[in-house]
């Protein structure tokens, strides 16, 4: 598949995780978060370490959240998105999206191949932001930035 064609997969599901929201508020994860909540789906918080982010219930793990999930955002160390795959496996998780936008953000060329591996699609870098609607004027100026510099994920 194409990007555009796995963004459009993953921004069409309603339940969603994040995964590394914390306590401060401008992480990325907490803006991801907030961005999701905003424009209406059905998203949770995932961080081992915190009982509430954002004023909202926080869960320790995936399997913790219940009634199952669509896709997971992962705004984590890439050391922490190989652990965070398997989960996704074993929760049944169908679609992946481990953020970046420059740096090394999330991804881990280990947790790339562990979701092939397990049949789970991945976006492989970007930010949920510089594609959901209404795309604020920042994150449509990173994602034109990234497909110049060719840092925008490679298609599926």
């Amino acid at each position: 598949m194409t990007l555009e064609q796995l963004v459009e997969d993953f921004l069409s599901q309603k339940r969603i995780a994040v995964a590394g929201v914390s306590r401060t508020k401008h992480d990325a994860a907490n803006l991801v978060y907030k961005k999701l909540q905003g424009a209406g789906y059905e998203v949770f918080p995932v961080n081992p370490n915190a009982d509430s982010v954002e004023g909202d219930p926080c869960f320790r793990t995936l399997a913790a959240i219940p009634g199952g999930l669509d896709g997971v955002v992962i705004a984590t160390r890439p050391g922490v998105a190989d652990a965070l795959v398997e989960e996704c496996a074993a929760s049944g998780v169908p679609r992946v999206w481990m953020h970046r936008s420059f740096g090394t953000g999330s991804v881990s060329d280990t947790a790339v191949e562990r979701c092939r591996h397990h049949g789970i699609a991945v976006i492989a870098g970007g930010c949920p932001m510089m594609f959901c609607d209404p795309v604020d004027f920042p994150h449509k100026c990173m994602r034109w930035a990234l497909r110049l510099t060719g840092g925008l994920p490679k298609d599926g």
